[in-house]
């Protein structure tokens, strides 16, 4: 890898691992509607005079429906959700139970016909991951928080189906756009929702700055990052940010925010990173994206 490469990969890691701290301190004043949207304007507002200036929005003609579908998949529901779920839960959890979407990618892609190959490694590393999800919900879990777990479910099926939405229909144009689409397409859902959950109250701006950091640095510099990356390194190199974000969610969550270290984090932790390894390694067609 390249000083540049190893440079981006890096700053990759540590920005994709740093939402679910923001959304921790944005949710306690904000409403998971109010953070979404907050987000979605602020990544908007870069992304979209980047697109312009590049004149790549007319090549989204004729795949509109499918720019649709991946905006819904991959942001609508899965953001809400995600910021949900923080409102129940420590965000080092949520980070590591997010860390799973590789393993629902392998499954998505076997089923979708993507990747029909599932060896007795994958098998394995599968059956692995799965244990330390078991590990991290048994143990960290109480029954009122169950709830939280299934959002992050839904979380992470949108953040594997996403891709996918991508590499079987939208693989002949460039996905700065698509993105930028999307946020604008959000921007449009999203806008009823935080007006009528707008705060009544102050909100310290601890939680507007934290807002500002998920739309800025955790969305719009994060994806702008993320190509150039790939644009690097290639694409499988790339989804090595899957295995160490989580542990930098795991960090800021204990020094910034006093979360534990858990039996369930402890257990699970490895369990799920390994297994997650090994259900994608050598997986050629699917390069799932880290998210959060």
């Amino acid at each position: 890898m390249t000083r540049r490469g190893f440079i981006l990969f890096a700053s990759l890691s540590i920005i994709w691992g740093t939402p679910y701290l923001f959304i921790k301190i944005s949710v306690e004043s904000l409403s998971p509607g109010m953070i979404v949207f907050g987000r979605l304007l602020l990544a908007a507002m870069v992304l979209v005079p980047i697109v312009l200036a590049k004149g790549q929005f007319p090549q989204l003609r004729g795949h509109w429906r499918w720019v649709f579908a991946f905006a819904i998949v991959e942001i609508t529901f899965t953001w809400w959700c995600l910021t949900f779920a923080e409102q129940r839960i420590s965000s080092s959890l949520t980070g590591l139970l997010i860390a799973t979407v590789p393993i629902m990618t392998a499954l998505l892609a076997k089923a979708t016909g993507l990747d029909d190959r599932l060896t007795g490694s994958r098998l394995i590393g599968m059956g692995i991951g799965f244990a330390g999800v078991v590990a991290l919900v048994g143990l960290d879990v109480s029954t009122g928080e169950f709830i939280a777990v299934a959002a992050l479910a839904v979380t992470a099926f949108g953040y594997a189906l996403g891709p996918i939405i991508v590499a079987q229909r939208l693989s002949e144009i460039p996905a700065l756009p698509v993105i930028a689409a999307s946020t604008v397409i959000n921007l449009i859902i999203y806008a009823p929702i935080a007006w009528l959950s707008r705060p009544t109250a102050a909100v310290p701006a601890t939680a507007w700055l934290s807002v500002a950091a998920l739309g800025i640095v955790c969305t719009a510099l994060a994806f702008i990052i993320f190509f150039a990356l790939i644009a690097e390194v290639g694409p499988s190199r790339t989804t090595f940010i899957t295995y160490i974000n989580p542990a930098v969610a795991v960090i800021l969550g204990v020094i910034v925010l006093s979360e534990p270290i858990t039996l369930g984090i402890v257990i699970g932790f490895p369990l799920v990173l390994i297994g997650s390894w090994m259900a994608t390694r050598k997986a050629p067609a699917i390069e799932s994206e880290p998210h959060a």
